[in-house]
């Protein structure tokens, strides 16, 4: 019997509703289906006096969920889709993903389209796009404190209060760099339509296989988002006398202290995306952020006198 996965955000209840009826559908099929919610892929947050406050990467996926399943239903907006990445990632599972939420720009179709979109998927007839994926680390005297996959973006900045920072980067083998700002943002290509661009990091569509540094208010003219082949690990030294929290894909993260290490390389496991057309990029960036709209009034040419 195959089987199928469907992971909600159950706070809604357009989604709740969904999947039960969509569930019973798949099991009318002849398909076995489990449910879970996108809360098992929330990032929870360490606390100084017990940083070690973390599930192992591959440990997150819920009961069922494993390299037998065929795909996962995901019902919510941009929030469930990554917490189901980080959640089924490591089995290589594909997602498809249906937009309950607003702005839904990593979702691939609507609820007026899943009956459609579900026909399609169960027939096989999709492709899958991947997503390159972080694996983020916090280590203390080489003790590993707390880790996480990371789809869109990694930030550290300080708390409560926005403030001047000092980092030390190390990218590969490279000499360290140092950077002074509010923070710092290490991006991938699906996330440098998110933080990274409201902090005036480029867009990289999502095949080029780079990251991106990007300081959050530089104290300097000359620091500026870097693009860097992913196949560089990162190494981020604090160089202050407080503590920082780090924060991963906007959810949830730990505090780091002056002589932790944030630790980041690209993960071995991928986030699988079911499209159900050829993949369109600059399509998605047009309806949702309106890059490359057409202007209303164009110039035309005039003949001089």
């Amino acid at each position: 019997m195959p089987k199928a996965g469907i992971i909600y955000n159950d706070i809604k209840p357009i989604a709740c509703r969904t999947a039960e009826e969509l569930k019973d559908k798949l099991i009318s099929w002849g398909w076995e289906v489990y449910m879970a919610t996108g809360v098992g892929g929330i990032l929870g947050y360490s606390s100084p006096n017990r940083p070690v406050c973390h599930t192992a990467i591959n440990h997150l996926n819920p009961p069922g969920f494993d390299g037998d399943m065929s795909f996962a239903v995901v019902l919510g907006g941009d929030g469930t889709v990554l917490s189901a990445c980080r959640q089924v990632a490591p089995y290589g599972i594909p997602l498809l993903t249906v937009n309950t939420g607003h702005m839904g720009f990593l979702t691939e179709t609507y609820l007026n389209q899943l009956p459609q979109a579900i026909e399609h998927v169960v027939e096989d007839c999709y492709q899958i796009e991947e997503r390159a994926m972080l694996t983020v680390q916090l280590f203390r005297d080489d003790l590993l404190l707390w880790e996480a996959l990371c789809l869109n973006e990694m930030v550290i900045h300080r708390e409560p209060l926005t403030s001047m920072c000092h980092f030390e980067v190390q990218i590969g083998n490279h000499a360290r760099v140092d950077i002074a700002a509010d923070g710092l943002i290490i991006s991938t290509p699906t996330g440098s339509t998110a933080y990274s661009l409201s902090a005036g990091g480029p867009v990289v569509t999502p095949n080029v296989p780079v990251l991106q540094l990007v300081p959050i208010c530089p104290h300097s003219l000359a620091s500026r988002a870097l693009v860097f082949a992913d196949t560089e690990p990162v190494t981020i030294f604090p160089a202050n006398h407080n503590q920082l929290v780090m924060v991963v894909d906007g959810n949830g993260g730990c505090y780091i202290m002056p002589d932790d290490q944030v630790r980041m390389q690209r993960s071995p496991y991928a986030a699988r995306f079911i499209r159900l057309g050829p993949p369109e990029f600059f399509r998605v960036l047009r309806e949702k952020l309106g890059w490359g709209l057409p202007h209303i009034a164009k110039p035309t040419s005039v003949e001089l006198p």
